[in-house]
Parts: C-alpha cells; sequence; structure tokens
C-alpha cells in the first residue's frame, strides 16, 4: 500500500496538478465571462481545455479516494483480522494500481490528436480465408476494448468476406484519449493457430494489417479538389438485418492524386455514406500530406512493409503453446482469450513507455 501511496504522490508532482489546477480557475473565469460565446472558434476551444483540466482532477480525485478506502480496509483488517476486509483491500489497491497506469498514459498524450478520436481500419494479409477470419477477430478485439474505455464505436465499412470473416472493417472510435491509447496497435499482426478450416487439422499462420488515423477537428483544413475525386456508387454488402440498405447506396472514393481509395457502406444513404468517405479521406490526406512535408512517412504512417512474415509488431500464438507477445516492447502474456476479448491495457501501457524512451534516447 505504500507503494501505491507514494506513486499516487510521485503523480501528483509528474503531472503538475499544482498548475492545473490554476489553469482550471483561469479557465472557468474566461468561460463566465460576457460575450464569451461570441467567438464560437475560441469558446470551443476553451471548453475543450477546460474539459481536459476537470477530467484530468477528476481522475487523480478518483485515485486519492481509493487510496483512502483501501487503507481504512487495511486497518479495518489488522484490528479485526476480518479477512474480508483485506479482500477488500486488495481490491481497491488492484483498482489503484489501474487508476495510476490511466494516469501516467494520459501525461503522454501531448500530441496534437492524441486526446481525440480515432479511425482504424483492419485488412487481411497473407493467409486467405484465415486472413479474413483474422480481421474479424481483431475487429472484435478492438470493439471491446472499446467498450472498457466507454468509447463509442461506429462501424464504417465491414463487408462480409466470402466464406469466413471480413474483407476488412473500418470504424471509427470515439472518446477521450482514443486516438493517443490506439495509435500504437498501427502495423503487422500475425496469428498462429490451428486453422479451423482445415480438415487436417494443421497449424497455419495468417496476418491483418491495422492503420489508425486521428478524427481531424473541423478547424483543420485539407482542401479537395472534386476534380481530383472518382466517387463509385455499389450495392451494399452488410451482414444483413434490418439496418443495411439494399439499394445502391455504397460509396468507394479514390484518390486519383495520391491513390488512396477510402469505402463506406453501413450508413443508411448514399448521401451519408459520402459524407463519411470524406471524413476519412481527409484524415488519410492529412496523414499523407504531413508525411511527405516532414520526409517522416515511416515514422508516422508505420513501415511500408508486406502484411506477411517478419513484419509484424504482435504475434498471437494459440498453438503449439497460448502466448501474445509484444515484438517492440517485449510485452508478453500467456491470457490470449482476455487479450482477444479487449484486454489491451497492459501492451498499450508499455508500448507508451517504450514509445518515450526510445524519443528521449534520440
Amino acid at each position: 500500500m505504500e507503494n501505491l501511496k507514494a506513486r499516487l504522490t510521485e503523480m501528483h508532482d509528474y503531472l503538475h496538478l499544482s498548475e492545473v489546477e490554476e489553469k482550471e480557475r483561469a479557465l472557468e473565469a474566461t468561460s463566465s465571462q460576457p460575450g464569451f460565446w461570441d467567438d464560437q472558434a475560441s469558446a470551443s476551444k476553451t471548453m475543450e481545455e477546460l474539459n481536459a483540466a476537470q477530467e484530468l482532477l477528476g481522475d487523480f480525485a478518483d485515485a486519492q479516494k481509493l487510496l483512502d478506502d483501501a487503507q481504512a480496509a487495511q486497518e479495518l483488517f489488522a484490528e479485526t483480522n476480518d479477512a474480508a476486509f483485506e479482500e477488500e483491500a486488495n481490491k481497491l489497491a488492484e483498482l489503484l494500481s489501474k487508476k495510476l497506469d490511466t494516469l501516467e498514459m494520459s501525461s503522454w498524450f501531448t500530441g496534437e490528436f492524441d486526446r481525440g478520436s480515432a479511425i482504424v481500419t483492419v485488412t487481411p494479409g497473407q493467409g486467405g480465408l484465415e486472413a479474413q477470419d483474422w480481421v474479424e477477430m481483431l475487429f472484435r478485439m478492438y470493439t471491446r476494448f472499446a467498450e472498457r474505455h466507454a468509447w463509442k464505436v461506429e462501424v464504417l465499412d465491414a463487408p462480409v468476406a466470402e466464406g469466413i470473416g471480413l474483407d476488412r472493417a473500418t470504424f471509427k472510435v470515439s472518446g477521450r484519449n482514443a486516438y493517443g491509447m490506439l495509435q500504437g496497435e498501427q502495423g503487422v499482426h500475425r496469428m498462429v493457430r490451428i486453422s479451423p478450416t482445415d480438415a487436417k487439422k494443421r497449424r497455419h499462420t495468417t496476418f491483418a494489417g491495422v492503420e489508425v488515423l486521428p478524427v481531424l477537428p473541423d478547424s483543420i483544413e485539407v482542401e479537395i479538389n472534386p476534380a481530383d475525386l472518382r466517387v463509385d456508387v455499389y450495392r451494399s454488402s452488410g451482414p444483413g438485418g434490418q439496418g443495411v440498405n439494399t439499394t445502391d447506396s455504397a460509396v468507394r472514393l479514390t484518390h486519383l492524386p495520391t491513390g488512396i481509395v477510402v469505402t463506406c457502406q453501413n450508413e443508411r444513404s448514399q448521401l451519408q455514406n459520402k459524407a463519411v468517405a470524406m471524413e476519412i479521406l481527409r484524415s488519410k490526406l492529412y496523414e499523407f500530406e504531413r508525411a511527405k512535408r516532414a520526409e517522416e512517412l515511416d515514422e508516422l504512417r508505420g513501415p511500408k512493409k508486406e502484411i506477411s512474415f517478419g513484419s509484424q509488431i504482435r504475434n498471437y500464438v494459440f498453438y503449439p503453446y497460448q502466448l501474445v507477445k509484444d515484438t517492440r516492447t517485449g510485452e508478453e502474456t500467456s491470457r490470449i482469450d482476455e487479450v482477444l476479448d479487449g484486454d489491451l491495457n497492459a501492451f498499450v501501457l508499455n508500448y507508451l513507455r517504450w514509445k518515450t524512451a526510445n524519443a528521449a534516447s534520440v
């Protein structure tokens, strides 16, 4: 318990919470001024900063309460020797440790879009039908991860593949720090298992690629010349149900100068699908141009590698043993079912630590 108490104290200084409290008071004073909303853009930015400060202070207050409750339970156990109090103290200590991990991660989100939402695309690599099934498994993993963080997931394009799985999956994850936490998932993911589609029950290796882009705020302008776009309309091919529009409402946008292709088919109308596809295209073009100007395309969008063996960022092994291991950080666990059910926090946290350490050493 003393270690957690010391860590909480260090976190207060590490996060500069005294300065955050002063900033919160100043922003509240600004927001209460007459005519504050006359300048919508400036007011929105101020409110975003105020909300971020209040959320950080609220999270720290929650952590402090967990510590107080855990210490109280520990003291009661020492007085009564009642095992129920010891169990409660351990449970609260575990919750506090996870809360401190979240606070630590938040301190690393200093990028322009880190605290915002993300657009994630999962595509099959080598492996045939297995790769399509792997896409669907990863899609579910990220959906469950989002649910654990109370983020909203909006499926934009997830056509069912022939046989099993999905041809691809594109979805928007909206919530605090979504892009900051998901950006480390970008890269090639490798799975090894006994194939459920192989009559001889042989071991198969398959791959899928994950791309993570920030959702751009309206204040970011990306100029797209309509003459540079080819718009194709086709019939949606979703999994069925009342929400599927059976008209030619799916939209594919091709940006001719760059060759970037974006599809969307999960909205109810062609106009809605086109609007969502344009939002994705804006993010892709922004990242493309930013990387091009800085000559850092590989760093920003991930190495231009084939989605195959030798390029993976993480291995998921089901057979002959069970292991999930990140090739960058060395983080590993045998709890593969829990990972695929969205328990990714340890991998996200260690990636951020690894990224920060590497940035500091450059």
